[in-house]
């Protein structure tokens, strides 16, 4: 299994026509060669898959990634599963240039560029 940080940008729209390094997200997941999410690796890896939201003017949230009944999303509290959704987050190529959506807490759907994917090194327990 390897584990891989994935670092997202706020891609450029009519609030922010450049983007924002400033707005965005990192987490980790377990990825295949090809770019997406590894399904068999998923369970063992879960309680390492954490998220990380940065957002100028707002403190910095920490959390989980949750996958469940065919559905992915940040959470930030225990007990709140499907806080910010991830459309179509298990088909997505996790590689840099590539864009994904997430629909965050107020309800609106953002666009993210992927600048960084880099693969983690986990030390033996």
């Amino acid at each position: 299994m390897t584990l891989h940080r994935i670092r997202l940008e706020l891609a450029r729209s009519h609030d922010f026509p450049e983007g924002s390094p400033h707005h965005g997200y990192e987490f980790v997941l377990p990825l295949g060669a090809d770019g997406k999410i590894d399904m068999e690796a998923w369970p063992d890896a879960r309680q390492l898959c954490t998220v990380h939201r940065f957002w100028t003017g707002e403190d910095d949230l920490t959390g989980t990634l949750i996958h469940s009944h065919n559905r992915w999303s940040f959470s930030y509290k225990s007990g709140e599963i499907h806080e910010e959704p991830i459309p179509h987050f298990q088909d997505h190529l996790f590689r840099e240039g590539e864009y994904l959506a997430v629909r965050e807490q107020d309800e609106k759907t953002y666009t993210f560029k992927i600048v960084s994917v880099t693969p983690l090194t986990i030390a033996p327990i």
